[in-house]
């Protein structure tokens, strides 16, 4: 079973027993953790796209352990004026291991009947009195 998941405001394609390195996350090494944004679910015979989540969807994965990324060099220059910058950046990543991928587990069909019928409350119209408009005076110079 596949699924889309936003964690740390990127999208990651999941599925069970696979590793992913993330921004950095909150919680030790060997803790679980849960996503709920759950963009797409795809388990081979069916496909269910989430509007804009699937509701009662939910990824579990474990923290492995916290890492730094590779070293990016920003190196800036502006060519016969002698300003040269250089700048290096190390990133903060979790690697993170899926190991189990829930389908609707939240949601009962007892608990979807109950919501489509709970009766809607309308408001009655209530026509407020239109204000008068008051004569204007003439002034005679």
């Amino acid at each position: 079973m596949n699924a889309i998941v936003e964690i740390s405001g990127k999208q990651f394609k999941v599925e069970k027993d696979s590793k992913l390195f993330v921004h950095r996350l909150e919680g030790k090494e060997g803790s679980k953790v849960t996503f709920d944004n759950v963009l797409l679910l795809d388990n081979g015979s069916k496909v269910t796209i989430g509007t804009p989540t699937v509701k009662g969807a939910s990824i579990q994965a474990k923290i492995l352990q916290h890492v730094k990324d590779n070293k990016v060099i920003v190196f800036k220059k502006k060519r016969r004026k002698g300003y040269q910058v250089k700048n290096g950046h190390r990133q903060a990543l979790t690697e993170i291991l899926i190991e189990k991928v829930n389908e609707k587990s939240a949601v009962k069909k007892a608990d979807v009947k109950a919501e489509a019928k709970k009766p809607v409350a309308k408001k009655a119209a209530t026509k407020k009195p239109a204000a008068k408009k008051s004569a204007a005076k003439s002034t005679k110079k």
